[in-house]
């Protein structure tokens, strides 16, 4: 894996993004079964645009957002102390020299021994994951990816609220899931090129 470090929200981080498709967005590109997303096409127009104009369009932020950036590292502290493992923060990570996808951890064991994902959610969200217990669905395919392009042996989930019960999941990659990433990413990368050589005539 290539890390780029830099601060994650920061000009420079957005502008390392700009126009490649992420393991945030894979929903987008593919579902939690392995199949085409329908909304392939619209996510590929998106990267095309930022291509052309080397411009995100605003990213609105709603107050649980805000909320959740905020208690980040909280929640960093309380995965480094259970771990027993210092994680560093990450700016993005490319699977290979060709940096066509990436990904953006909220952090990386610094033995690199595996990758973290922090989410920091409403109470009633936490309470659903909890009785849930399992990794929320809308999270599968962003831990895929990471695990995919880091190729790191697992990554921990976790979902954490203040004064609530932690919920802690050790992720594995899906080799089934995976098989179906690596070459879905590749038609996607690929088309992406050619949709921007075409607007640019």
């Amino acid at each position: 894996m290539i890390v780029v470090d830099l601060e994650q929200g920061s000009d420079s981080w957005f502008q390392e993004k700009l126009g490649k498709p992420s393991a945030s967005n894979i929903s987008k590109i593919l579902t939690t079964d392995g199949k085409p997303s329908k909304q392939r096409e619209g996510y590929l127009y998106e990267l095309a645009a930022q291509i052309i104009t080397g411009k995100y369009e605003e990213i609105y932020k709603n107050p649980a957002m805000e909320q959740g950036n905020e208690r980040e590292q909280e929640s960093r502290n309380y995965l480094e102390v259970v771990l027993g493992v210092n994680i560093k923060k990450t700016g993005v990570i490319y699977k290979d020299e060709k940096k066509l996808f990436l990904c953006s951890p909220d952090g990386i064991a610094e033995n690199e021994s595996f990758g973290a994902e922090l989410k920091n959610p409403l109470g009633k969200t936490q309470v659903k994951y909890l009785l849930d217990g399992t990794l929320p669905s809308e999270y599968f395919g962003q831990v895929q990816m990471s695990l995919y392009v880091t190729g790191l042996p697992y990554w921990w989930f976790l979902s954490y609220v203040p004064l609530m019960n932690p919920l802690m999941i050790k992720v594995e990659p899906d080799k089934a899931y995976q098989k179906a990433l690596a070459v879905e990413l590749e038609s996607f990368c690929s088309d992406l090129n050619q949709t921007v050589i075409k607007l640019r005539g």
